[in-house]
């Protein structure tokens, strides 16, 4: 068996920046530990599976090391190399997935994810998050019911670009991901995302993080709509909605490499 794959840079308008992402389509679903081989030997934050069902597609989503509920730059890949890649039609696509029915919208070259707003609530700042992390927060919020990761609040740009992390202090200080975030100097807020629980020490740009930011600061700011950029070394900009219990994400993506998977499952 053949395969399609395709590499692509979300959340970016040239090839090098926004996070990057591997798609493959699928003619129907390989066992797990196949899925999850392949994921590890693309030694991407994330790999992106799909297959065609009824007019939709199923979508799972795989870290180097596990498989994940959510991913937004992996989603607005796939979206890409459909539109792009695969022929499909219109400017509407929707994926089946662990956390529900998602749509990704095209107008242009723009693409809008449509994901589920992540309420959070107020816990305890743990002073061994913020060792590892290398600075104190001034809050800390979480999703009560799907408590995937803790958000971890400074007051300024500055304070969340100067995190050092270390991530063996991490992994273990905490069970979920941590993302820190901060006021922007030139937009709403910024962010950062540090999961080496799932086998991604820091992910460039990460469109589910962004379910939980964007109610948080259009709470906290007074407004739904926000321009939020994460700052990792590749760095990533995201224009964002706060509509009807949904969060809406804007971006574009870039095909950087196709090719073929050859092995045999």
């Amino acid at each position: 068996m053949e395969l399609p794959i395709y590499q692509v840079d979300a959340f970016a308008d040239r090839v090098f920046a926004g996070n990057p992402a591997a798609v493959m389509p699928l003619p129907h679903w390989l066992e797990d530990a196949a899925l999850q081989a392949i994921a590890m030997e693309n030694n991407l934050s994330e790999t992106a599976f799909l297959v065609a069902c009824e007019g939709d597609y199923e979508l799972r989503w795989f870290t180097p090391s596990v498989e994940v509920d959510l991913c937004g730059h992996a989603t607005l890949a796939a979206a890409h190399a459909l539109f792009e890649h695969l022929d499909h039609g219109g400017n509407e696509v929707r994926f089946n997935t662990r956390s529900g029915a998602l749509r990704v919208l095209r107008e242009g070259s723009l693409l809008t994810l449509d994901f589920p707003a992540t309420p959070l609530v107020t816990t305890e700042v743990d002073l061994a998050i913020c060792r590892a992390l290398g600075a104190t927060a001034s809050e800390a919020v979480i999703a009560p019911d799907n408590p995937h990761a803790v958000v971890y609040v400074y007051e300024f740009e500055q304070d969340v670009a100067a995190l050092q992390p270390d991530f063996a202090a991490l992994r273990a200080a905490s069970e979920h991901c941590v993302i820190a975030t901060a006021p922007g100097e030139d937009c709403d807020f910024v962010s950062r995302f540090f999961g080496p629980q799932v086998g991604i020490d820091e992910d460039p740009v990460t469109g589910s993080a962004h379910c939980a930011l964007v109610p948080y600061w259009a709470k906290r700011l007074g407004q739904r709509s926000l321009q939020a950029r994460q700052i990792s070394a590749r760095g990533g900009s995201l224009a964002c909605e706060l509509r009807d219990g949904r969060v809406l994400m804007s971006g574009r993506a870039v095909t950087f490499m196709r090719g073929v998977v050859v092995a045999g499952f």
